[in-house]
């Protein structure tokens, strides 16, 4: 089922991207029903629309029909909060946030692989922690610029989904006092762009809480990009923080993000477990 629906995301962003003739900083797209190719419950898409229509990033949708399948599409600026979120020390990633649909099939994986609550490191506008909270994940966000995390509490109120909205900095969060059992880690940044020292941190505190260490899952998000990795493409660019922490991947999907809506590739996540 899996596979099917991210490959149907994927090749409707592609006939999306080669259509789009707007000219907003960021667009994407949300299936108005349940269908064949969208298998998505009804009330969970009812869910995504919520958390766009009450997003201030997004100014603007309309309907169309996109490979046969009626869609809601959305236009919005992030410029404000992408300035934001570049002037911390510790930021590992400017806020470009993954697409809302992939951001539900994400937390849908982790929820078929048996995860309880959902950790979302560097989250954003809190869109992969409201997810988790749709499809029945106790929800932690995690971010450490103010301004997106009153956007997520704003969201919160708004849609009555409260995914838990911290400002904090990853590096220095007291895990612990989550009272988590069986939690995953999203980690919003890429490997090169500083994400690989949040992941050593985060790790070295699943490690020191007795609990977690065997019933941990961490995503990281990775890119396929040649120039940016210089040549290291397996697991996306994480492949030696992987085997330096004996991780075990037991997931790689490819998911539309806002930065690769003009590409021919998406955007990788690496699911691991410690093995």
């Amino acid at each position: 089922m899996f596979d099917e629906l991210v490959q149907n995301l994927v090749s409707i962003k592609q006939k999306f991207a080669k259509s789009y003739s707007g000219n907003a900083h960021i667009q994407e797209i949300i299936p108005n029903s349940k269908s064949e190719k969208f298998p998505i419950d009804k009330s969970h898409l009812e869910s995504l629309h919520d958390f766009a229509g009450k997003n201030p990033i997004y100014y603007n949708s309309f309907e169309d029909e996109i490979w046969g399948t009626k869609c809601v599409v959305y236009e919005g600026d992030i410029n404000d909060y992408w300035l934001n979120s570049i002037k911390h020390g510790t930021s590992c990633q400017p806020f470009y946030p993954t697409w809302l649909t992939s951001a539900y099939v994400m937390a849908l994986i982790a929820k078929n692989l048996g995860y309880e609550e959902l950790m979302d490191i560097g989250s954003g506008d809190g869109r992969i922690a409201y997810c988790g909270k749709i499809l029945g994940f106790t929800s932690h966000s995690i971010e450490i610029d103010d301004g997106l995390v009153e956007l997520q509490k704003l969201i919160s109120n708004q849609t009555k989904q409260n995914f838990d909205p911290n400002c904090e900095d990853a590096l220095e969060c007291n895990y612990s006092k989550f009272g988590l059992t069986k939690p995953v880690f999203f980690i919003g940044g890429l490997p090169q762009m500083g994400g690989d020292m949040l992941a050593t941190s985060i790790i070295n505190k699943i490690n020191s809480i007795y609990q977690l260490k065997t019933s941990t899952g961490i995503v990281f998000a990775g890119t396929h990009s040649k120039r940016q990795l210089s040549g290291n493409l397996k697991d996306g660019g994480w492949s030696t923080l992987i085997d330096n922490h004996n991780l075990k991947v037991v997931e790689t999907v490819s998911l539309p993000t806002v930065w690769t809506f003009d590409q021919t590739t998406d955007t990788p996540y690496i699911y691991t477990r410690f093995n």
